[in-house]
């Protein structure tokens, strides 16, 4: 009598990956493939992440097995991983309170310093800065609440980024979210790629902005809100 067999399992990876390709979506490491992950899916991928961790872990000769220290660390890494450090990969925008400026407000706003974390793409280490937000809305603008700035500067580092490409990620959401006259984003951070490998200069940091709008073309309004988040 013939055996059964058993059909493939395809790695979940590879479906979430067959759906963003037949759209032809980009899925760098900074960008967010939420949409294209089903409930419960998650789970399944984090599994597969752990497999593979623990098999990176053998090939650097690490003695899994009778390592007490080691022996969850593909399930904790993974965890880590898809949970926490490259959760805005995952997950889709926290839900954001939009109300009216019906008070007409005009003047500066400044939000910060904003404590951010990310993970350089190029070598997986920790990013750790702040963020400083300036809003110049007008009449027509949406206004969102105090802690979604947070929240939502939170989803968009929590992935492998450049900074330089997350300080105009952030830009561009809150521009898209609030449609101010103004925004600017300044962003100040230690790299641990250059801190804990490569030059290990400790004290290095990068410092860099995005001015839209009035910060833009105003020299004054720029200068006012450069000059207040330095205080």
């Amino acid at each position: 009598m013939p055996t059964e067999l058993k059909p493939v399992q395809i790695p979940m990876s590879q479906r979430i990956r067959e759906r963003i390709v037949k759209t032809k979506t980009r899925y760098h490491a900074n960008d967010n493939i939420a949409q294209f992950i089903e409930p419960g899916e998650l789970d399944e991928l984090l599994s597969e992440v752990e497999a593979k961790l623990r098999e990176v872990l053998k090939s650097l000769v690490i003695d899994t097995d009778s390592d007490h220290n080691t022996q969850d660390t593909g399930r904790r890494v993974a965890k880590m991983f898809i949970n926490e450090v490259f959760k805005g990969r995952y997950v889709p925008m926290p839900a954001v309170t939009e109300f009216p400026n019906a008070s007409h407000l005009n003047e500066l706003m400044i939000i910060g310093p904003i404590t951010v974390r990310s993970a350089c793409s190029h070598h997986l280490c920790p990013i750790m800065g702040k963020v400083w937000i300036g809003v110049m809305p007008n009449e027509h603008s949406n206004l969102i609440g105090l802690s979604k700035y947070a929240r939502i500067a939170e989803w968009i580092m929590s992935r492998p980024q450049i900074q330089e490409e997350a300080v105009v990620q952030l830009a561009d959401t809150l521009q898209e979210k609030m449609q101010p006259d103004g925004l600017a984003v300044v962003m100040e951070a230690d790299h641990f790629c250059m801190h804990w490998r490569g030059v290990k200069d400790v004290d290095a940091k990068m410092i860099n902005s995005v001015m839209h709008g009035s910060f833009l073309k105003d020299p004054n309004l720029r200068r006012e809100f450069l000059s207040l988040i330095k205080r």
